[in-house]
């Protein structure tokens, strides 16, 4: 949005903003939830974060001898429930260990990125 545009309409300025910042933070948050469980390789990415109070994302991509992969997995949460879909694949309950897996993720997740969210809040950089 240009400056003129901004002037005009301050409360679409506002909410563009606002929804940059949001999505700063999630790639800030996938990056950080994507170094949990160890290096990514060279040229690789891998992402682990949460969208919304019931949806986890977990994604990587890497390159091997058969070529570029990428692979989205995405967790959601109803209720007692834990749902899983990968592509275009239907959801599937997990199963107890990919259940304990899960949750072990998303504990190290908030031990990880809870402080780094609060220091910067406190510096005025984030939320």
């Amino acid at each position: 949005m240009n400056l003129l545009a901004s002037l005009m309409n301050p409360q679409q300025a506002a909410d563009e903003r606002r929804a940059e910042i949001y999505k700063s933070l999630i790639h800030w948050e996938g990056k950080v939830g994507g170094q949990l469980f160890g290096p990514v390789s060279e040229g690789g990415r891998r992402e682990f974060f949460c969208l919304d109070d019931n949806t986890w994302v977990w994604h990587e991509e890497w390159t091997d001898q058969a070529g570029r992969h990428t692979m989205t997995t995405r967790y959601d949460v109803r209720g007692n429930t834990i749902v899983k879909s990968q592509g275009s694949n239907n959801y599937q309950t997990l199963t107890k260990d990919e259940l304990t897996n899960f949750v072990n993720a998303v504990n190290m997740y908030y031990q990880r990125v809870a402080p780094e969210l609060q220091r910067m809040a406190g510096t005025g950089a984030a939320r």
